[in-house]
């Protein structure tokens, strides 16, 4: 019985939340269909797991909204022949959405990116997360014209953004004002200023 309510609540989530947010993708729109975000979240928020807000997770990192994510999952224009790095939570939700697309996905911490130079170079970064600044490591592991899909955090806004990688830089272009956390290690390192 609960299986079937979690199946109308994603089915809800999808109709509701996701189409009317534009996100139209074959493959984003099934994959967010079908795996059981109820299962990511701690047992006190399962029946609120569809809610189109952030959770906390017992570990602390935070489980983005569905719009959010679906949103940069579109944007990301994910191949069934990427290589991709996920930056963010290593074993959670978004991992197991792009599990249903892509072969060859390297998921890792934000804290952890140099575990990811082995897996390299990346056709495609997702940073499940928003970020001030983006560390110089993370570009040095994108394949010359690798996308690159994040949150970014402007003064008191966080919009969604999209870039290509080229010659080790990103210009990233904001394309939807989203709730999205910050990722931790992506802060601006603080200026000195007389």
């Amino acid at each position: 019985m609960e299986s079937v309510i979690f199946e109308d609540m994603r089915r809800a989530m999808v109709d509701s939340q996701l189409r009317t947010s534009g996100v139209n993708d074959a493959w984003v729109v099934a994959a967010m269909g079908t795996v059981p975000r109820e299962d990511y979240v701690p047992a006190a928020h399962r029946t609120t797991a569809y809610m189109d807000r952030s959770i906390l997770l017992d570990d602390g990192s935070i489980l983005n909204p569905a719009v959010s994510t679906a949103m940069l999952l579109q944007a990301a224009e994910v191949r069934t022949d990427d290589v991709v790095l996920l930056v963010g939570k290593d074993n959670g939700y978004v991992a197991d959405i792009l599990k249903s697309r892509v072969q060859t996905i390297t998921a890792v911490a934000s804290d952890r990116l140099s575990q990811a130079q082995t897996g390299g170079p990346f056709s495609l970064i997702i940073i499940d997360g928003a970020a001030e600044e983006l560390p110089p490591v993370l570009l040095g592991l994108a394949a010359e014209g690798a996308r690159m899909v994040t949150g970014v955090i402007e003064g008191a806004v966080t919009r969604l953004a999209k870039g290509y990688v080229h010659k080790g830089k990103v210009a990233l272009k904001s394309f939807a004002d989203s709730e999205i956390a910050a990722i931790p290690g992506f802060a601006r390192k603080p200026e000195f200023v007389f």
